[in-house]
């Protein structure tokens, strides 16, 4: 109790004594980690009818829901700024983005009890791509740290080639370590999410598509959250790094690992991306 005091009224001060006046999301993005979940966020956000949260990965339904409804609501506009942009614009939307949402089947619960119409936007990087930024990141900050080539070797010996049935009970599994590969199983993770909510829901799309037209992409996404057309006037790259190239003889190796999970995805969301190559 003293820790939702400390957190609801020190910590997020007038946003936190006026949560009751705060309105909860319409649209969360739900992963995948590493994808650019950032700066698709903010790219929506650019919408004028589209109000920010007070910051990204908020992180509620996982790490922070012991803190409470009041301390997310603090997070969000109140229903008066809402209610100008909607006089102004039509419509008035507002959303959070945490990718670490994804592989979680008790986030997909709570989430499901507390806003059972949300709409859910997922963002899939090649999973290779994916992988290997999310170890550059760990391998930069961690001396005599071990190959990516070592990393992936074991991984691939522990989740192989079959399909992952996600539970409660075995999900931290992406929260290990040595999880790079399988974080990119993306279709296993989005079962969780079809199983509570409809398809009409959820929309999926790409990191490459984004950076190939980001204008097309985003169209798709304003239509599925019922907004207007709007073309933004600054593309966001947020938390974006470089690394030094993969070596081809490990990428030619994870396209073939990953070519049967992707051959499911594909299936599964009636869409196809260009990630053999």
């Amino acid at each position: 109790m003293l820790k939702k005091i400390y957190w609801n009224y020190f910590k997020r001060n007038i946003s936190g004594i006026t949560s009751s006046l705060r309105v909860l999301p319409n649209f969360i993005i739900i992963g995948s980690m590493k994808s650019g979940t950032t700066s698709l966020y903010y790219d929506i956000c650019e919408h004028p009818s589209v109000l920010k949260a007070a910051y990204d990965e908020i992180g509620f339904f996982d790490s922070n829901y012991h803190l409470g409804l009041n301390w997310y609501r603090s997070m969000f506009p109140t229903k008066k700024q809402m209610k100008n942009i909607e006089l102004k614009e039509g419509i008035s939307i507002t959303g959070e983005d945490t990718p670490f949402y994804f592989w979680n089947p008790l986030v997909v619960k709570r989430i499901k009890d507390m806003l059972p119409n949300i709409k859910l936007i997922c963002i899939l990087r090649n999973p290779i791509d994916r992988a290997y930024s999310e170890y550059q990141d760990l391998a930069m900050i961690n001396n005599n740290f071990p190959s990516f080539e070592e990393m992936i070797d074991d991984e691939i010996e522990v989740i192989g080639y079959d399909e992952i049935e996600i539970t409660e009970d075995n999900f931290g599994i992406f929260n290990q370590k040595k999880s790079y590969l399988i974080k990119g199983i993306y279709v296993d993770q989005l079962k969780i999410w079809n199983n509570l909510f409809s398809k009409e829901q959820i929309i999926t799309v790409s990191t490459e598509d984004l950076k190939l037209d980001i204008k097309i992409t985003l169209k798709s996404i304003f239509e599925f959250l019922n907004l207007s057309d709007y073309e933004i006037k600054k593309t966001q790259s947020q938390k974006q790094k470089k690394y030094v190239p993969m070596n081809p003889k490990t990428r030619k190796k994870l396209i073939e690992f990953y070519k049967p999970h992707n051959k499911r995805l594909f299936k599964f969301i009636e869409k196809r991306f260009e990630w053999d190559k």
